[in-house]
């Protein structure tokens, strides 16, 4: 399963990222966006319907030097380092001077980092929300009843994986107008100041994965501890 996610993986230079932000704008289809780590990697491998998921993710970006280890491990060119964190305000950013019309929405979290980080992606533009601990079915209850048909649906799921890849393709399945549903994790608990991102120098030595256990244990204990020798073990016996 997992060389075919590698393979899926849109593997983009850093001087093709604005083209690739203008062109999900702009875009008049239905659409999906998320982002494979080491962490996404193992789940994929562990449950087959989170693998269909994320295979059914019209975009998939590589997120982390987890899955640039296992792309040189397959002869395959990782290319830029593309995480949600960073690629999701700048995604934001375009929409909100963007020539369209635009309706936003966030789902996940709790507050009141729901609302602060929502604020904080998308400025004073009002944006539709609903926190991270609905069923997969009341997302796209509220979506249905609350997307506009003549706008660009812009919609951020912060509710982690691998629920978010699994609403990701509920919403995509009742849109009936434009829709860009981004799958974004953590990035609302970033932007509402919930999450403390790792310092520059830590995240230019790739290690923001050790500033996170260092500053969560319990929570990134399963994840890090456990899961990167999972990973490898993976990506070792996997052909």
């Amino acid at each position: 399963m997992s060389t075919t996610i590698l393979s899926k993986v849109n593997y983009l230079e850093d001087r093709e990222v604005e083209a690739f932000i203008d062109g999900l704008i702009a875009t008049n289809e239905v659409i999906s966006l998320g982002f494979i780590n080491q962490h996404g990697y193992n789940l994929t491998v562990q449950n087959g319907d989170v693998y269909k998921h994320f295979i059914a993710l019209d975009y998939l970006l590589r997120d982390g030097i987890g899955i640039e280890l296992a792309c040189k491990l397959k002869g395959l060119d990782a290319k830029a380092n593309l995480n949600g964190t960073d690629l999701i305000p700048k995604i934001a950013s375009k929409a909100l001077v963007a020539n369209r019309d635009t309706s936003f929405f966030v789902y996940g979290t709790e507050e009141p980092w729901l609302s602060k980080g929502s604020k904080a992606l998308f400025k004073s533009h009002s944006v539709q929300t609903l926190d991270g601990f609905h069923s997969v079915k009341s997302y796209q209850a509220h979506f249905k009843e609350h997307h506009n048909t003549n706008a660009l649906n812009l919609v951020v799921l912060a509710m982690g994986m691998p629920k978010q890849e699994e609403v990701a393709s509920l919403l995509k399945q009742t849109s009936q107008g434009p829709l860009l549903v981004i799958c974004g994790g953590a990035i609302i608990d970033f932007q509402g100041g919930k999450t403390e991102r790792a310092p520059k120098v830590w995240r230019k030595l790739n290690l923001e994965w050790l500033y996170r256990l260092i500053k969560e244990p319990r929570r990134m204990f399963q994840r890090y501890v456990i899961g990167i020798p999972k990973f490898l073990y993976y990506v070792l016996i996997d052909r």
